[in-house]
């Protein structure tokens, strides 16, 4: 299920579903990275943001990424853009885009913030040296994608909502590296797409 031959037939297959906002620039993308150190067993790119009072998701686990610049040409580009800003890998250089996964609808503190992200996922090639922007991100490092999707690492991620405790779910990868909200998401929905067997999803045209 996750081969290298899987992923990429998964994401030629997929038509993403794109939500539409009448501001073009309160749009966001994040890359979800993926490499093989070795067949079968691949690693996605993860970061730890760093601590920023005014940032809804302050400390936490996340894909690199962030919002579109007026001279971003697509969202696309804002994912390349960003990568290399944040942890110095050239997605131009060194990965080969493999698609774009269904736009996801920016949730920060339990209230919807009028954010669109657009989640591509690309193969990296080669070995890569990570170089970390520490005024944006506290740490990054590579995750095994399989104990994600087999449910290894399934646990429940304690939240107050409104005066109420919630177990929200998420990938617990350490004691202090847990993957909840917004990228588990975005992870769960690639999951998603690779337990699907071909032509058993609805298929929705990607708008412009």
């Amino acid at each position: 299920m996750l081969a290298e031959d899987h992923l990429r037939a998964t994401l030629a297959r997929l038509r993403p579903r794109s939500a539409k906002h009448q501001d073009e620039l309160r749009y966001a993308a994040v890359a979800t990275v993926i490499r093989y150190p070795a067949p079968d067993d691949p690693e996605v790119l993860l970061i730890r943001r760093s601590e920023h009072p005014d940032d809804p998701w302050s400390g936490h686990m996340a894909l690199p990424g962030g919002r579109r610049d007026p001279g971003d040409p697509s969202l696309h580009d804002t994912a390349v853009r960003e990568t290399a800003e944040e942890v110095g890998v050239d997605l131009t250089a060194q990965g080969e885009a493999l698609g774009r996964l269904h736009d996801v609808e920016a949730i920060a503190k339990s209230k919807r913030i009028g954010l669109i992200i657009a989640p591509y996922v690309f193969l990296l090639r080669g070995q890569v040296s990570l170089q970390v922007d520490r005024t944006e991100v506290a740490e990054a490092l590579w995750a095994p994608l399989r104990p994600m999707l087999e449910g290894a690492l399934d646990a429940p991620f304690p939240y107050r909502y409104e005066g109420r405790d919630l177990d929200l779910p998420s990938y617990r990868l350490d004691d202090e590296r847990v993957v909840w909200g917004l990228t588990h998401r975005m992870l769960a929905m690639l999951f998603e797409e690779l337990r699907s067997p071909p032509g058993g999803q609805d298929v929705v045209p990607t708008g412009s």
